[in-house]
């Protein structure tokens, strides 16, 4: 077998969070960014927004999400210290900027290019490294228990799965493992 070096990387790292509605990955996330600014790191935030709008009346595909409003997840990212949060879904990204299609983590870092790492609310089945909050008292089946891509997952239950796994409270820990997963040093 041969071996072929890895190309440096250009551009900001990415770690995907992913796990189905209610199972914390915006509270993660937003611990995580916390973290990680307070670390001296420039952290980009983005939130697939993959819930659509069945409305036939919205011209010219209008986003469907306002963007920074007090309590919402992006407003939540700025408070925490992302120096640059995008909303992206079907219809467009939180710039806002209206689209044809829902952009993928790619062309979105091309928005983000100082950043050192950006943290992705969702995006389940995209080729990035992921980390999965799972809470089985929300009913639901793991997102990504058996993707390649994952890394790690988040849940204070017990779980048998091939991937190291952190408490809910374990945040520093967590951003101390991802940041060396991502060959990324303070």
């Amino acid at each position: 077998m041969t071996l072929h070096p890895v190309e440096p990387r250009t551009g900001p790292a990415i770690m995907l969070i992913v796990g189905f509605a209610n199972s914390g990955k915006t509270l993660l996330m937003t611990r995580l960014i916390e973290i990680l600014s307070q670390r001296g790191l420039r952290v980009g935030a983005v939130k697939h927004h993959g819930h659509v709008v069945a409305n036939s009346d919205r011209p010219n595909f209008e986003p469907d999400f306002e963007m920074d409003q007090p309590g919402k997840d992006t407003w939540k990212y700025r408070q925490a210290g992302a120096k640059t949060a995008v909303i992206s879904s079907r219809f467009g990204i939180g710039m806002v900027k209206n689209v044809d299609h829902d952009h993928e983590i790619p062309e979105l870092m091309e928005l983000m290019p100082d950043m050192d790492i950006v943290l992705a609310e969702g995006y389940k089945r995209a080729d990035h490294p992921k980390i999965e909050v799972f809470r089985p008292e929300n009913g639901k089946p793991p997102a990504c228990r058996y993707d390649r891509n994952l890394i790690a997952v988040v849940s204070d239950t017990p779980l048998e799965w091939d991937v190291p796994q952190f408490g809910i409270e374990a945040v520093s820990d967590l951003a101390d493992f991802m940041l060396h997963k991502l060959n990324i040093t303070v």
